[in-house]
């Protein structure tokens, strides 16, 4: 017996039409045609959640004396495809953020005078930067890239945001007086405080939406 079938099948035994699992899905009727005729196959969510809605177990639905290889194949090849576009993602958020830390460093060297310092300050290190460690933050804890190690990235975050004054303001001084200053550590606080904030507001609204699909 194919997934189709064995779909159909629940669906019938439940005693719901297409259309009522369509709508208890979130899909269209014509995708719950699909998956019955094997035009296409559901992805694990779906499976899960048709398993809540037939009530009927996971290994009843999925398992027979035969492997169904082509849809396990088919599952295997989907998580793939998922973990690959979260590492892009991923990439994406941090180039994102490398990219606005290095254009902070560049303007303060090459577009910045002293009279306008005070401005940068304000401007780069006390506004953009956080906002963009904060929404960063935020998406990674939205998403739970890296599940459990995310909270790690508050610490990175931190110490970005300390070499940020430590490559501007702190360089510039040395290089004025001609002296050697150490890096103000307690900016890694203040840049993984807010880090950690935007982690976990991420995690509360990624909680609330899996409560809400439940």
């Amino acid at each position: 017996m194919n997934i189709g079938t064995k779909i159909k099948n629940a669906r019938t035994s439940a005693n719901l039409t297409q259309e009522q699992v369509a709508e208890a899905l979130d899909v269209s009727r014509q995708t719950v045609s699909n998956w019955e005729n094997e035009k296409t196959y559901p992805d694990i969510v779906s499976v899960i959640k048709m398993s809540d809605l037939y009530n009927i177990s996971l290994d009843h639905l999925l398992k027979e004396e035969k492997p169904m290889s082509d849809y396990l194949n088919y599952l295997e090849e989907s998580t793939n495809t998922v973990r690959s576009k979260n590492k892009l993602s991923m990439m994406i958020l941090l180039a994102t953020y490398l990219g606005i830390w290095a254009v902070s460093l560049i303007t303060f060297w090459f577009f910045i005078s002293g009279t306008d310092s005070m401005g940068y300050s304000i401007m780069f290190l006390w506004v953009l930067l956080p906002v963009t460690t904060f929404v960063i933050s935020l998406l990674i804890g939205k998403n739970n890239y890296m599940g459990r190690w995310k909270w790690f990235f508050s610490i990175a975050f931190g110490i970005m945001y300390m070499l940020a004054e430590y490559a501007t303001f702190s360089a510039a001084n040395m290089i004025s007086f001609d002296k050697i200053n150490m890096p103000q550590f307690s900016l890694i606080l203040i840049g993984a405080i807010i880090s950690q904030t935007g982690l976990v507001v991420g995690t509360f609204i990624n909680y609330v939406k899996s409560k809400d699909r439940k």
